[in-house]
């Protein structure tokens, strides 16, 4: 496991270490001890969640206020996507910033977005398997989320405008600058 800054405090992007031979490959995903040993954060995932979504697709961006924060790892089991971290924790030298980097089932590249932090993906492959393990529950009274497209974040979502896929509550998220 390699564990790379991504110039946001406390989200990383981490390189698993793939082991091949002629039967396939292995490596670890996680190990918590490792984790802690590379970036000083003792985490305690309690919830994993998966979904499937076809081309298009834009799932966010998503996060979850107060005692329901989330941090969480996230990685493409199949497919393709362009994973976004935005922090939006008030005070933070990196405030209003984002990073992107695209995921797939081939790299094996995981992002860790820490709490405080806006999450989402839009699906660049025919379809894309997303996986993610969450340091807190979902709490659905917390749930909150941003506009994906806000001018004051620039995200280059790699889609074009007409082929983004949004749910109707994501059509309805709020600026940056609206939320509390």
């Amino acid at each position: 496991m390699k564990v790379e800054s991504t110039g946001l405090e406390g989200c990383y992007l981490i390189r698993d270490t793939l082991f091949n031979d002629g039967r396939g490959y292995f490596f670890e995903s996680y190990n918590q001890k490792r984790f802690f040993e590379l970036t000083g954060m003792d985490i305690s995932f309690v919830q994993d969640n998966q979904s499937k979504s076809s081309y298009g697709v834009l799932r966010g961006l998503h996060f979850q206020e107060g005692e329901h924060a989330q941090a969480k790892l996230v990685r493409v089991l199949e497919g393709e996507v362009l994973d976004v971290a935005v922090d939006i924790r008030k005070g933070s030298s990196t405030f209003g910033r984002h990073f992107s980097v695209v995921l797939s089932g081939d790299s094996h590249t995981q992002l860790y977005v820490p709490r405080g932090f806006a999450h989402g993906f839009a699906v660049l492959s025919r379809e894309a398997v997303f996986f993610y393990k969450c340091d807190n529950f979902y709490n659905k009274a917390a749930e909150k989320g941003i506009q994906y497209n806000d001018p004051a974040l620039g995200i280059d979502w790699r889609l074009p405008v007409e082929s983004i896929i949004l749910s109707e509550k994501d059509r309805q998220n709020p600026l940056l600058s609206s939320i509390g």
